[in-house]
């Protein structure tokens, strides 16, 4: 019988459930997808039990209508101020002149020693490199010869607290958990090119309610943490200088990119005195149905979204500069999630890193995924990819029930194929 892998990424904005059918050759195609309106979620935290679960349970049964069956597992992402990230390393002696999994297993355990306050539980333990004898940069260490073995790991963590709403969310619905994954990790892996990690690059998922942090070195996660600042604050900022309720400066900030567009069609007709199209100020917002708005002022639109967005990057640059990490990358930065498409957000990510900046949307499935191919889903494809690898389908997350007796998939492969289902019992 086809693997069949459920997702579903929680937001403050949405609930977004996605299944896809896993082939022979470890390849997802999305069968069915559904989102809902996030009730009971803010900033990325669950702040009402009974909405949060009719919101994920909306989301999951239209895509279980979509796919034509009904499922009994899922990933699920968490987000929100409070999770946070360490870089650890474990270091043992080899049992043996040939490097073991129960080696690794070990320098895993040692690392996980991090000090993590009692009210917090690791989510995510994710070897970056490991070291024999001093040599370092191996991905794969099983099978070589040493004496002395390390690990260089980062670790993320969430409260308790938060994991158990979640957990009690998702349960009451009917379904085991089979991995809790930071949106930030999920989304990395369906917008960034292997490059861009290589090089090294800073990942913003810019949600409703949150921005995601993540930053790659070398091919290996070096930074994660979460702010809470997203898209609502920009739609407040627009409903107060605009002068609209909350809902029509939605439509306003959500539909800009195609208002924007339809004002310089009309304007490219008329010329300047340099013969260049011009850019007219006044914006016909008459096709969104604001009641009493016919048009609003580009400069004012701009001025606003500008104000709010560099205000966030400050915040984001001060957040990075604190951990010590570096946000000066040459891969420079990828911007997703659902405010990525604010008019001139990578302009003004630009001018605030200093390095080149780009719209990062979602790849890898197939099957029905143009109802999923925006950036706003990023994170809930990244879910299905990152199910597809070795590091979950074995039994990374302490949160699988069934995970052993899963197929395995193949996208990742390398170390956690080699692990095989060790990692399931590396977190308490």
């Amino acid at each position: 019988m086809a693997n069949i892998i459920t997702a579903i990424d929680i937001g403050s904005h949405k609930v977004c459930a996605v299944i896809a059918i896993v082939d022979d050759e470890g390849k997802a195609k999305v069968i069915g997808e559904s989102s809902y309106p996030a009730y009971g979620i803010k900033k990325g935290e669950i702040t009402g039990i009974d909405e949060a679960i009719n919101s994920i349970a909306s989301a999951l049964t239209g895509a279980e209508r979509m796919a034509g069956l009904t499922v009994s597992s899922a990933y699920v992402t968490i987000n929100g101020k409070q999770i946070i990230s360490n870089n650890n390393k474990g270091v043992v002696a080899i049992s043996d002149s040939e490097i073991s999994e129960d080696d690794v297993f070990r320098a895993l355990e040692q690392a996980k020693t991090v000090a993590i306050p009692p009210a917090r539980e690791i989510i995510h333990l994710i070897p970056r490199q490991f070291i024999v004898d001093q040599q370092s940069g191996i991905k794969v260490p099983i099978g070589m010869t040493g004496t002395r073995l390390e690990v260089d790991a980062h670790i993320i963590s969430a409260p308790t607290t938060a994991i158990h709403n979640l957990q009690k969310c998702i349960q009451s619905i009917g379904l085991r958990i089979d991995g809790i994954v930071f949106s930030g990790w999920a989304a990395a892996q369906s917008v960034l090119t292997q490059t861009e990690k290589e090089l090294g690059v800073l990942l913003l998922d810019f949600g409703g309610g949150t921005v995601s942090i993540t930053t790659f070195v070398e091919d290996s996660i070096t930074y994660s943490t979460s702010i809470p600042f997203g898209g609502s604050n920009i739609t407040r900022d627009l409903a107060a200088g605009l002068r609209l309720s909350l809902d029509d400066a939605e439509k306003v900030k959500v539909r800009a990119e195609e208002v924007f567009r339809s004002a310089d069609m009309a304007g490219s007709k008329d010329k300047d005195d340099d013969d260049k199209p011009k850019k007219t100020d006044i914006l016909d917002v008459s096709q969104l149905d604001i009641e009493g708005v016919k048009t609003i002022s580009r400069k004012l639109f701009t001025d606003i979204i500008g104000a709010r967005v560099e205000e966030v990057f400050d915040l984001i640059k001060a957040n990075i500069e604190q951990s010590g990490n570096d946000f000066k990358l040459p891969a420079g930065i990828v911007i997703t999630g659902g405010s990525a498409l604010v008019p001139e957000i990578t302009a003004l990510a630009k001018k605030s890193f200093g390095v080149p900046a780009r719209i990062g949307n979602p790849k890898g499935l197939e099957g029905l995924v143009d109802g999923i191919s925006s950036p706003a889903y990023s994170a809930a494809q990244g879910l299905i990819l990152y199910a597809l690898g070795d590091e979950v389908y074995r039994g990374d997350s302490k949160f699988s029930s069934n995970s052993g007796s899963k197929k395995k998939g193949g996208s990742q492969g390398g170390l956690f194929g080699k692990l095989g289902g060790i990692f399931k019992n590396i977190l308490p």
